[in-house]
């Protein structure tokens, strides 16, 4: 029996790639080694809200599987992505699925979040309130295990799928497995 044949789609532009590392990057240092106290830890911040700032507007303006437009929020369509993990249906999506897209808009938003929260703790007028400081907390936490979560599933779906998905951010291509007359969304 001959081997499935594979089909190599190109997926994520570099500027995608460069974006998702270089914020997976940041945030890990932020979280991970760099003090709050520390002058590098806001100016890191600051590149963060501009990395995101970088992304909103390729998410209008950039490559196909990056626009927003490729990959809108839909619950019904989440709702789909899990009725087929459940029942083991395998349904490829050459961008972002439904629940990826789901994720994605959350740490964008997160980050955002957690810049805005990060500023506010700087200024005169909020410094020594702690509702800023309670919401930067807050928001990194939920930043937090929203990226464990993103991990997990990436590499679930990789394996349920039969598609490597962190190959695919570092290359730019989906290898997918090709059954004759099928082609993924």
């Amino acid at each position: 029996m001959s081997p499935t044949p594979t089909v190599r789609y190109k997926v994520w532009d570099p500027a995608i790639r460069l974006f998702h590392w270089a914020l997976a990057g940041f945030f890990a240092a932020e979280a991970l080694w760099i003090p709050p106290e520390e002058t590098l830890h806001r100016q890191i911040g600051y590149v963060i809200v501009m990395l995101v700032g970088f992304r909103a507007l390729w998410g209008v303006f950039g490559t196909r599987h990056a626009r927003f437009s490729d990959f809108p929020p839909s619950a019904s369509a989440a709702l789909a992505q899990l009725s087929d993990m459940a029942t083991g249906r395998r349904h490829l999506h050459l961008g972002h699925s439904p629940l990826g897209a789901l994720m994605i808009y959350n740490l964008l938003v997160a980050m955002l979040m957690i810049g805005l929260s990060g500023w506010l703790m700087t200024t005169d007028a909020l410094r020594e309130r702690g509702w800023p400081a309670e919401l930067h907390q807050l928001t990194v936490h939920w930043a937090e295990l929203s990226v464990v979560a993103h991990v997990v599933a990436v590499v679930f779906e990789s394996r349920r799928l039969r598609v490597n998905l962190a190959r695919a951010m570092v290359t730019g291509y989906k290898v997918v497995s090709k059954p004759m007359g099928t082609d993924p969304e």
